[in-house]
């Protein structure tokens, strides 16, 4: 051992935080925490200007205690106080718009539908307008067509008479000539003969006798020549103005065809202004207009007499008038415009339910089943609203059901014209029995929650020739023309 050498011993190991010396996270937190309440005294010293601590006295029978409100705990209260107040006046406001939009629709629904009447009634004046103006054309058509019957067949009396007399004229003119003929041989005889009576009797009495007879009977024939020619002129004259009447008439059955065009011109016009809408009713809810002008004419009993094609009898060389096929068409348009209208009425393009009081909920298609939670199709729409809501009849009908089923609760099976049939399902009360006729925007019964139902609605379906249709096609059809 070195004389200076220190003795080995064991050291033992030093904590790298001795006890009573904190680590640097807990200062961390620590500081947070000082910071913390630092920041809530001098809030709470801001506070004390506003709102000075208030200390709530508690009596009990031996002791008295006191709760100690301080800034803060009353700031605190007054911002929870604030804000329900707040809340109420919002969910106030928010109910008063419900309620004062609710009744914006329902005067739009009521305006809506005057307004779909008055559309209607329009159209049903200017259709007897129409018809008006193409009787008033039918009957002036027909009298031009008389009057032209009858200055045609004057016209043919008159060539006749005129063809008559060039005939008898020309007899006549050859009569004159073999006369003229026979006088100058006879003159030509006489003055031989008065030759040969004078060289063998020297007397010509006897042969100026005959002269005198032959020109008395030259004068009557030339007085009946000139009578005939002066007929002749007359006849001429005539045959002139029965030419200049017929080309008068001419013009005026060329201006009486101008006016006629113009007539019916404004008439298809006015047709295709008329048929445009009520066809694309038809197509929005995939109707064919075939269809409906044969089923409303075989379902009529019989046709207005103001529609019925025009007949005019022709004789003779007499073409037929194009303007009769013309006025003929446009019969044929009004009628097709009353079976359109007659159509309409029949279709259920109305809403079951006043727009203004429900809400559509669920469409027509696949969707998931709100009992079963499975994926099927829905038939119909789904509107829902308070419970017995007024539900209407979308159009005239005879209704085949009115009871219970199944699913469908309180069901309403109206059955219409064209295989249509509409169902009403769900209803918390029915107003209508099986085979009642009903018409359309009568009620039927009440909303309500009937059947597999969750809650309280109308489901309303579509069915033709039993087969499921979008509801919406003919709600829309019905919207978008009226």
């Amino acid at each position: 051992m070195r004389p200076n050498a220190l003795p080995v011993c064991a050291v033992p190991s030093l904590q790298p935080y001795p006890y009573g010396i904190a680590r640097p996270e807990q200062n961390a937190e620590t500081n947070r925490t000082i910071a913390l309440k630092r920041h809530l005294v001098r809030m709470s010293q801001r506070l004390e200007r506003h709102l000075p601590e208030q200390r709530l006295f508690l009596r009990s029978d031996n002791t008295t205690r006191f709760v100690r409100l301080r800034p803060l705990t009353q700031a605190v209260g007054l911002a929870a106080v604030a804000s329900f107040f707040a809340w109420g006046v919002i969910a106030t406001s928010i109910l008063l718009m419900d309620v004062i939009g609710s009744g914006g629709l329902r005067d739009q629904a009521l305006r809506d539908q005057a307004n779909y009447e008055q559309r209607l009634n329009q159209l049903a004046l200017e259709r007897d307008a129409r018809v008006r103006e193409t009787e008033a054309a039918q009957a002036r058509f027909s009298e031009a067509m008389d009057r032209i019957s009858e200055m045609q067949m004057q016209l043919l009396a008159s060539e006749e008479r005129r063809l008559e007399l060039e005939t008898g004229i020309d007899t006549i003119h050859g009569t004159i000539r073999r006369v003229a003929r026979e006088r100058d041989e006879a003159r030509s005889r006489l003055a031989e003969v008065t030759r040969t009576l004078q060289a063998e009797t020297g007397s010509t009495r006897t042969a100026a006798d005959r002269a005198r007879d032959t020109e008395e009977m030259l004068d009557y024939l030339l007085a009946a020549m000139d009578r005939v020619s002066q007929n002749t002129f007359d006849i001429g004259v005539d045959a002139e103005q029965a030419r200049n009447q017929a080309r008068h008439l001419a013009m005026e059955n060329e201006l009486l065809k101008d006016r006629n065009h113009m007539i019916f011109t404004q008439l298809e016009e006015a047709l295709d202004q008329v048929m445009s809408p009520m066809e694309r009713v038809f197509r929005s809810a995939g109707v064919s207009a075939d269809q409906i002008r044969r089923l409303v004419r075989q379902g009529a009993s019989s046709q207005t007499a103001s529609l019925r094609p025009i007949a005019v009898s022709t004789s003779g060389s007499i073409a037929p008038n194009p303007d009769i096929a013309r006025a003929n068409a446009i019969l044929g348009r009004i009628a097709d415009v009353d079976a359109y209208r007659r159509g309409i009425d029949r279709l259920p393009v109305a809403r079951p339910v006043n727009a203004g009081s429900v809400r559509q909920t669920s469409g027509f298609g696949m969707r998931r089943h709100p009992l079963t939670g499975r994926s099927t199709m829905h038939n119909g729409l789904d509107w829902a609203g308070s419970r017995g809501t007024a539900i209407l009849a979308s159009a005239d009908g005879v209704v085949k059901q009115a009871g219970r089923q199944g699913g469908y609760g309180n069901l309403v099976i109206i059955q219409h014209e064209f295989g249509i049939e509409t169902y009403y399902a769900h209803l918390n009360s029915v107003d209508v029995r099986a085979g009642q006729r009903v018409s359309r925007g009568q009620r039927i019964g009440g909303m309500g929650t009937t059947g597999a139902s969750t809650g309280v609605h109308l489901h309303y379906e579509v069915r033709v020739n039993g087969r499921p249709v979008n509801p919406i096609t003919y709600v829309r059809a019905g919207e978008h023309v009226f």
